[in-house]
C-alpha cells in the first residue's frame, strides 16, 4: 500500500501554498509512484486534501489517482469539509479496510473549526469495536493528526489531544501494529509503548523540523511506502521527488 497526504489543492487547478503550485507537485509524486510502485493494493490519502474544502479540489483528486490502485481510501484532514468529501467519492470515506490477515482502521481526527485534532468518543468507541471483533487480524490505524509530539514547538499545540487514551485502548490490543499520518508535513518513524507511529512529508510544502515557530523546509515532496507482512511485520519507507525544482517560500510565516 502507498500514502500520500496533505496534497492541500485549490478550488482552481495550478494555485499555490507558499509559493509551490500544489496540482503540480503531486502530479510529480503521482508520476514518481507510479514509476515505483506499479498498482498498489491500496492508496491511502490521510487528509488535507483539500486547502479550504473546495468540492472541485476533492474531483481533481480523484480524476488523478483514477487507475493507480486496487482500492483508494481518504480521510479528512483540519482543513478538508467531510460531507463534500463523502459526496464527492462517498466508497472512499471508509472506517475499515479488510486485508486478508489485515485490517486497516481510518479515524476522523478533524475538530470543526479547529486546526488541532481530537478523537471523539464514537471514534474511540469504534476503533475498540474493530479491535475487539477481529483479534486475528494485525491492525494498521490512519488518521490525519499526529499522536506524539513531533519536536516542533507550534506543531505540537495540534497534536491529538486525548492521545493517552488512544495509546491506552490500542495498547490493549497486540494485534495493532502501527500508526500512520499526516498533517506535520514531514516524516518520522518511532516507538511509543510497543507500537510504531509514522508521520509522512506532504505531497506539497514540507515543514522544517525541530522549529519553534512556523517554518518550512526546501526538502522535495514525497509519499510512504508501507508492504503489510502476513507476520505482522511492516516494511516502510519515503520516496521524495528528484530532479525538479520547487520554489517554496522559505519566509512565510504562516498561510
Amino acid at each position: 500500500m502507498v500514502q500520500i497526504t496533505d496534497t492541500h489543492l485549490g478550488c482552481q487547478e495550478g494555485e499555490t501554498l507558499l509559493g509551490v503550485d500544489t496540482d503540480r507537485s503531486l502530479a510529480s509524486v503521482l508520476s514518481l509512484l507510479r514509476s515505483e510502485r506499479a498498482a498498489p493494493d491500496l492508496l491511502l490519502v490521510t487528509g488535507d486534501v483539500s486547502n479550504n474544502g473546495h468540492r472541485t479540489a476533492y474531483q481533481r483528486l480523484l480524476a488523478c489517482v483514477q487507475g493507480m490502485a486496487t482500492r483508494c481510501a481518504w480521510l479528512p484532514g483540519n482543513h478538508d469539509e467531510r460531507e463534500l468529501m463523502r459526496d464527492t467519492g462517498d466508497d472512499w470515506l471508509v472506517q475499515r479496510i479488510d486485508c486478508g490477515p489485515w485490517q486497516i482502521l481510518l479515524l476522523d481526527s478533524s475538530v470543526p473549526d479547529q486546526v488541532g485534532g481530537s478523537l471523539s468518543q464514537p471514534q474511540l468507541d469504534a476503533l475498540r469495536a474493530a479491535l475487539v471483533a477481529q483479534p486475528q487480524q494485525y491492525a494498521l490505524v490512519c488518521l490525519h493528526h499526529h499522536v506524539l509530539p513531533i519536536g516542533c514547538d507550534w506543531l505540537d499545540e495540534q497534536v491529538v489531544d486525548n492521545r493517552e487514551a488512544f495509546f491506552d485502548l490500542i495498547t490493549q490490543f497486540p494485534q495493532v501494529r502501527a500508526v500512520i499520518s499526516g498533517h506535520v508535513h514531514q516524516q518520522s518513524d518511532r516507538e511509543h509503548r510497543g507500537v510504531r507511529v509514522l508521520t509522512t512529508p506532504s505531497t506539497c510544502v514540507q515543514f522544517a523540523p525541530h522549529s519553534a515557530d512556523f517554518a518550512v523546509d526546501t526538502l522535495n515532496p514525497g509519499y510512504r511506502w508501507l508492504e503489510l507482512h502476513p507476520d505482522g511485520r511492516i516494511d516502510s519507507g519515503v520516496s521524495r521527488v528528484s530532479g525538479v525544482d520547487f520554489k517554496v517560500d522559505t519566509q512565510a510565516s504562516g498561510y
